[in-house]
């Protein structure tokens, strides 16, 4: 019991040391494997909007298309373009398949698809589910 507990406290001491950059980093191997996925289910992907600065972030959400607390400010989000058979496909159904996916990497990952913005990818700074 002592050892379960003291495994407990290390790890929730060790969670509170994650630094943005390391998150960063997280995010971008889990992209690096997001995209191995799509290729390997016939899919192509483009990017679309990585960063985004603050100022964008407050213009787009005065327009109703955006959040001015966006996660692509701090670099933990990411918009992809999809094709398949070299056509764009458009719809948040079309990226389910990447977007389950996505989520199952990481209890931190969200896919925008849950909000009806299905080629957004992101990565929280703290836990969701």
């Amino acid at each position: 019991m002592i050892i379960v507990l003291h495994l407990f406290v290390l790890f929730s001491v060790e969670r509170l040391k994650v630094t943005l950059r390391q998150t960063q980093s997280l995010f971008v191997r889990l992209k690096a494997k997001l995209i191995v996925f799509a290729y390997d289910h016939g899919y192509e992907l483009t990017d679309g909007e990585a960063w985004r600065s603050p100022e964008e972030a407050k213009r787009l959400a005065k327009l109703g298309v955006g959040i001015q607390n966006s996660l692509h400010i701090k670099k933990l989000a990411q918009d992809f373009n999809l094709f398949k058979d070299g056509r764009f496909l458009s719809s948040t159904e079309s990226h389910r398949l990447l977007g389950e996916y996505w989520e199952k990497q990481h209890k931190l990952c969200r896919w925008g698809g849950r909000w009806k913005d299905g080629n957004h990818y992101e990565m929280t700074e703290k836990e969701w589910r």
